[in-house]
């Protein structure tokens, strides 16, 4: 019984921590034109092929460390083994932290650009979206634009079409060749 109170006292204080981090503006990164690193928020219980995210490398012509992906699983085992580190909502703690070893890696680190890569209102996806330090943040519409500077009106079961149309909107505002 107490441990549902206390998971409620957690998702009530991450709220809180989310909307006053939306007020402020996101985290500025030193780097000011082209993408050379590629967060990814993936959402796993959408979009089960996380590992199609590293075909960036070749597209945008990247480094092969260049592309960083964590997804996000309702529920999940850790004794299975997973190809991509892996968050879930047990892992919320205090004031909107997330204690995961994978989160506090892939949060210490600037990107050029971050792959918000789900479509249904998430505290933890929004709260490691807010997090993460990039330059250029990019999703689909049904989230709210707040966490997005480019949105796409893709479906997220076709990869395929988001790479395509992700990689025409990028070529206009000169961020690849």
């Amino acid at each position: 019984m107490f441990k549902g109170i206390k998971d409620k006292f957690k998702q009530k204080s991450a709220l809180k921590f989310l909307k006053e981090e939306l007020k402020k503006p996101f985290a500025s990164v030193a780097r000011t034109k082209g993408i050379t690193s590629i967060a990814c928020l993936v959402d796993l219980d959408q979009f089960e092929n996380a590992n199609l995210f590293y075909e960036f490398v070749e597209d945008f012509g990247l480094r092969p460390n260049a592309v960083k992906i964590i997804g996000y699983k309702g529920y999940y085992d850790k004794n299975s083994p997973y190809a991509t580190p892996v968050f879930s909502d047990k892992d919320l703690g205090w004031n909107g932290v997330i204690e995961n070893s994978y989160v506090l890696e892939f949060l210490s680190r600037e990107y050029d650009m971050l792959v918000n890569y789900y479509t249904e209102e998430n505290l933890l996806m929004q709260i490691m979206s807010v997090k993460t330090k990039a330059r250029v943040r990019v999703g689909f519409k049904e989230i709210d634009s707040k966490y997005n500077d480019l949105i796409l009106d893709t479906p997220i079961q076709n990869f395929k079409i988001f790479k395509q149309e992700l990689k025409k909107y990028l070529k206009v505002l000169n961020e690849i060749n």
